[in-house]
């Protein structure tokens, strides 16, 4: 599997990777009937990627938070819908990094789990 964010690859395989396809909240349009009928008016189908990785080095955790600083960047990822690789401008919530262990002057940081969200 390859993974990119603008171009580049992530080097650290995420040890669960999820895509999932979402449909966002309906306009205001959108209303059941007096027979219970839905009229929808949906807004737009976007991807929403979730990432955890296993244990990681200090350097290879920078890499891929540093990665993901921009507001918005680009990211290549298989896509199950398209069923292909596709390239999304995406955004990112919160990253929470558990720290593992100290071993000398290395810290290993195991759990890095970051949710990507399309624009």
């Amino acid at each position: 599997m390859q993974l990119k964010i603008n171009g580049q690859d992530i080097a650290v395989i995420p040890s669960q990777f999820q895509v999932t396809t979402m449909d966002l909240d309906d306009g205001e349009s959108s209303v059941r009937t007096v027979d219970g009928t839905l009229n929808r008016d949906r807004i737009a189908v976007k991807r929403q990627v979730e990432m955890t990785w296993g244990p990681l080095r200090w350097s290879q955790i920078s890499n891929i938070l540093k990665a993901m600083d921009g507001v918005f960047f680009d990211f290549t990822y298989p896509d199950p819908m398209a069923g292909s690789y596709i390239t999304k401008k995406m955004y990112v919530g919160n990253r929470p990094a558990p720290f593992a262990v100290a071993k000398g002057n290395e810290i290993l940081w195991n759990g890095l789990k970051v949710t990507l969200t399309e624009r």
